[in-house]
Formats: structure tokens, C-alpha cells, sequence
């Protein structure tokens, strides 16, 4: 897999609604050195409406990565899905500082969404990675917390405690 597989000549393409889908794996990562999650399974469909003057692109991203449990450390599969809009439209330079416009120069003739598909997939990537058993080991450790703060208590502040009750 190479960054070039996500260029799309759009030139010669007709005007109306063109559907390209992307198969993901593992080699994917590798192309961004990305390695903090393994085993890659997924895939991309974008729909690219195109008119005389836009290209209007709906990315939607459905897989799944190997993950380690952030309560038990135990690898498990952790299921991804996301999807995204963003508009085309050209002018005199490149930008893309609006996360929901791209501007591309005129003349350009093809669109590199490598980019895009990257984040697609790893912004799907939850925060926190909870696995099948994690339950047990948050309330095991929400109850070990409890535990400490009933009986881990500074003997200063109930003297003072027990003065204001007075």
C-alpha cells in the first residue's frame, strides 16, 4: 500500500456523485509510521459529488484495531467507526485550515486523501480503551478508593472537625 493508492484524479471524471472504497490493514500505519495499535482491519467509502466548481466528500470509516486494555492491559478488539464531510472548492493557493473547506489551487487535476483517511482512523481510536473485562477492575479499583478515603483520614482535620461541631 503507498500513498498514491488514496489520489484521485477527479479531472476527468463527470460531474454527479463517484463512490471509491479502500480496504485497510496494518500496512496502512506503516505508510504514517503510526504503531501505537495493531492489527488494522477496516474499510474507507468516500462519496465525492462533483459539480463544476466543488467537490463535496463524505468519508465513513467502519473497522477495528488490536488494543491493550487500559484497566487490565489485556489485548482485546476494539470496534471503530467515524465519518466526516468536508468540502473542495478552488482558489488561488493551497489551504486547509478549515477543518469542514479545503482549498486546492486552480489547475490542480488530482486529490490526495491519504491524509484525510489517517485521521479519519486514528481519531476514531477512543481516549480511553476499555475491554470486555474492564468492568470488574474499575469497580474493584473505584471501591479501593472509597475504602481510602473513609479510613485515610488526617488526624489534624477531625480535631478540627469536631471543634465546629461543637
Amino acid at each position: 500500500m503507498k500513498t498514491k493508492d488514496f489520489d484521485i484524479a477527479f479531472v476527468g471524471l463527470s460531474n454527479g456523485t463517484h463512490l471509491f472504497e479502500y480496504d485497510l490493514n496494518d500496512s496502512f500505519f506503516e505508510l504514517f509510521e503510526y504503531d501505537d495499535y495493531s492489527q488494522l482491519s477496516g474499510k474507507v467509502t468516500m462519496e465525492m459529488v462533483k459539480s463544476e466548481t466543488v467537490l463535496d466528500l463524505s468519508l465513513n470509516f467502519s473497522g477495528s484495531i488490536q488494543a491493550p486494555c487500559d484497566v487490565t492491559n489485556e489485548p482485546f478488539e476494539q470496534a471503530l467507526n467515524s465519518a466526516f464531510e468536508i468540502q473542495v472548492k478552488f482558489g488561488d493557493a493551497y489551504n486547509d485550515e478549515n477543518e469542514e473547506l479545503l482549498i486546492l489551487p486552480h489547475g490542480e487535476h488530482q486529490l490526495k486523501i491519504a491524509q484525510m483517511v489517517y485521521e479519519l482512523v486514528v481519531l476514531s481510536i477512543p481516549a480511553k480503551l476499555y475491554g470486555p473485562n474492564a468492568g470488574n477492575g474499575i469497580e474493584d479499583y473505584l471501591e479501593d478508593e472509597d475504602e481510602e478515603t473513609e479510613t485515610d483520614t488526617d488526624p489534624r482535620w477531625d480535631q478540627l472537625k469536631d471543634l465546629l461541631n461543637k
